[in-house]
């Protein structure tokens, strides 16, 4: 809802996508709006405009949104008008895996919009089979252009692996992090309740499973040996609300 501050031409609206400047399409007004002018408007992302973007675009867009996120500036959104726009076909631009952490909801931490990204979430942002097949649907067959594992600190599944817990199914998934507590480096205290270790281990989960993703689907590493999409992955902080992409 718009206050008394705003015009009305502003407050009316929808949602701002692409934004082309000089030769070079950027994407700065995608997953929540852009305040730059020569703007043009939709309500949700379409084919030609995710087409148009380069990995690097949509990556940059994140972290646009994420600084918006963070500055308490996120875009008044017309979520019916989005869902009524994407009903008939979606051109997401990105799969991302997270955690299923209920504080670090993607779409929220990053203004994106409904149509904007595929959305993994499981415990400990794990790779199985079944991910890898929608990642791969998402990019070869769906067209998405950036691959991102996503990590926060704080991690419940990383905490729990660290003390060795035991519990029905979750004992697999939580040896599927084991690799990454062990190949972690750190000469403090080796506990979960190190929250530096813990984080330190969470990161060193999120290179390991970028790596793992690029080892067991063939379909991704040729994607990304061609240039067509970018295997990232990030951490993002509890208490800071940031996104921090790793290289």
């Amino acid at each position: 809802m718009c206050d008394g501050h705003q015009h009305s031409y502003e407050c009316n609206q929808p949602r701002r996508n692409f934004l082309k400047v000089g030769a070079s399409t950027t994407a700065l007004g995608i997953f929540g709006g852009s305040l730059l002018p020569r703007a043009v408007y939709a309500d949700a992302l379409t084919k030609a405009q995710r087409d148009k973007m380069s990995p690097s675009d949509i990556i940059e867009t994140m972290k646009k949104g994420n600084e918006r996120f963070r500055s308490g500036v996120r875009k008044n959104r017309n979520y019916l008008n989005e869902q009524r726009a994407s009903a008939s076909g979606q051109y997401p631009a990105a799969v991302l895996l997270s955690c299923i952490d209920s504080r670090a909801p993607a779409e929220v931490i990053m203004d994106l919009g409904l149509g904007d990204i595929f959305n993994c979430r499981v415990a400990g942002n794990v790779v199985n089979q079944d991910i890898l097949g929608s990642m791969e649907f998402a990019c070869k067959i769906s067209g998405a252009k950036v691959v991102i594992v996503m990590g926060h600190t704080a991690c419940g599944a990383v905490k729990g692996t660290i003390d060795n817990a035991e519990l029905g199914n979750l004992t697999g998934l939580l040896d599927k992090i084991k690799p990454a507590v062990q190949a972690t480096a750190y000469s403090g205290e080796r506990s979960s309740k190190n929250y530096a270790f813990v984080d330190a281990v969470a990161r060193t989960n999120v290179q390991m499973t970028v790596e793992n993703i690029r080892k067991n689907s063939p379909v991704l590493a040729e994607l990304e040996g061609k240039g067509t999409i970018k295997i990232v992955g990030a951490m993002y902080n509890l208490q800071t609300a940031a996104v921090e992409f790793l290289s």
